[in-house]
């Protein structure tokens, strides 16, 4: 990585300062009674099932966020995709690039020296989940387009079988969860799975170097994720903070060994009608350790209109939003990406139907 641009350390210089804190730290949740199942309902003891089931829809609730343990991801599966990575962004720049992703091809590798409008402390590398993927790579074009993986030549580890062996664990985990949530939502456990036969989801490799700088840079400004759940594996570095609800403070995830950080996005945010929220974070850099993380974003189809579930809007609980094409949202949100818009990105408060 580069020096820090200088318009934007000017830029975080005048930013407040909030506070940060461990206390009341995010749930953690045990899914040790259902991991090892193919559907919640199998599960042989209903009131540890209810239970969970209630502890899931308090977290979404209360935090958007929270971590699981005994969550049923092999562990090697992912420390070989972890140690691909690290090696991979041990290479030069000039090697990396060389599976650099763009406007036309958005998998592969990006940092933020391709922009002089410096905005994250990173390096990433994106792969999506399933071969033949289908996205709208772009709002311009209505026809969705498959989208090919880029993988590079070095490390060799670094390939297509290590990833996708890891990303069939987690997509279990996904769909676990998913149930889970539809079901503290007073759904059928079913009931989302059908949006997300031809998922897009993608794994991106997060590679944040030691920051001279710390207090001036971020390793990702803040946020909310656009889709529907986000599945996160952070090294014992950390770095992750999340904004509380309840009081609008920053609290920093501490790593927990063996766990992954749920987090809900705005896709879930809509369908719930807002009663589960989509919740700010960012990423603190280090100013001496290196930092990896290995988000898995759980994105339904690209052809899939979200709006708030029918079994969830009433005469009383009226729709909150007007419905979108998730594919459309993905591929403006990443045009803006690219482009460095000088206007706000597209947002589910675009959406938001107001009286």
């Amino acid at each position: 990585m580069g020096e820090v641009d200088a318009a934007f350390i000017q830029a975080l210089e005048h930013r407040p300062k909030p506070t940060i804190t461990e206390a009341d730290a995010i749930p953690t949740i045990d899914l040790s009674s259902v991991s090892s199942l193919d559907h919640i309902s199998d599960a042989p003891a209903v009131g540890d099932v209810a239970s969970l089931i209630a502890e899931i829809g308090d977290a979404c609730q209360k935090w958007g966020f929270f971590q699981v343990v005994h969550h049923g991801v092999p562990l090697d599966k992912l420390e070989k995709l972890e140690l691909a990575a690290r090696e991979f962004f041990g290479l030069s720049i000039e090697e990396k690039r060389k599976v650099s992703r763009d406007e036309v091809s958005p998998m592969g590798y990006y940092d933020t020296e391709h922009t002089k409008n410096v905005r994250d402390w990173k390096e990433v590398f994106d792969f999506t989940v399933r071969d033949a993927t289908v996205f709208s790579v772009s709002p311009d074009e209505p026809q969705a387009k498959e989208v090919v993986n880029r993988w590079p030549e070095h490390p060799s580890e670094l390939s297509r079988e290590v990833a996708q062996d890891y990303a069939k664990a987690v997509e279990k985990l996904g769909f676990k969860i998913l149930e889970l949530i539809a079901l503290s939502l007073g759904l059928a456990e079913d009931s989302l799975d059908e949006y997300f036969k031809d998922h897009v989801s993608f794994i991106r490799l997060n590679h944040y170097p030691s920051c001279p700088s710390p207090h001036l840079a971020l390793g990702v400004g803040r946020h909310k994720d656009a889709g529907a759940l986000t599945i996160l594996h952070q090294d014992n570095v950390g770095g992750l903070q999340v904004r509380r609800k309840s009081d609008d403070e920053w609290v920093s995830v501490k790593p927990t060994p063996g766990a992954y950080i749920i987090n809900v996005g705005d896709i879930i945010q809509v369908w719930s009608n807002d009663k589960y929220e989509s919740v700010e974070h960012r990423v603190m850099v280090n100013s001496n350790k290196d930092r990896l993380s290995i988000p898995y974003f759980f994105n339904p189809a690209h052809y899939v209109m979200v709006k708030p579930l029918q079994g969830l809007i009433s005469d009383r609980n009226p729709a909150k939003y007007r419905e979108y094409n998730w594919g459309e949202f993905f591929a403006t949100r990443k045009k803006s990406n690219f482009k460095k818009l000088h206007v706000e990105n597209i947002q589910i408060s675009h959406f938001k139907i107001t009286d």
